[in-house]
């Protein structure tokens, strides 16, 4: 079992950057595919971004394409999702998901799954026009 704690949330202006940060804990990090999801008031969560055990397989959904990095740091135990050139739609509950462990598997295939069974408490983003 893995615990998540999300960090970095905040108010930025539109054309602005965040970097949020999801500390995990236990001896297993590096088995787990992590990625983020999203979710704005009155909207369904949704998919952001995906990273795979090793790093070397990310995701994004296309929304975010271009303007969000995710990336891990397994002796951190952290993963990471860079937020660069934001928008008022960017605005959410950002929450960090765990898929392990043993998750030896793509970014993608983590998508299609639906991510795993593991939340964050999520933080909030805030885009101001």
């Amino acid at each position: 079992q893995v615990q998540l704690v999300e960090s970095g949330g905040g108010l930025v202006q539109a054309g602005g950057s965040l970097r949020l940060s999801c500390a995990a804990s236990g001896r297993t990090f590096s088995t787990y595919t992590m990625g983020w999801f999203r979710q704005a008031p009155g909207k369904e969560r949704e998919f952001v971004a995906a990273i795979s055990w090793s790093g070397h397989s990310v995701y994004y959904a296309d929304s975010v394409k271009g303007r969000f990095t995710i990336s891990r740091d397994n002796a951190k135990n952290t993963v990471y999702l860079q937020m660069n050139s934001l928008k008022p739609e960017d605005t959410a509950v950002y929450y960090c998901n765990a898929d392990g462990p043993g998750a030896y598997y793509s970014s993608n295939y983590y998508y299609t799954k639906g991510g795993g069974k593991y939340w964050g408490q999520g933080t909030q983003v805030t885009v101001s026009s």
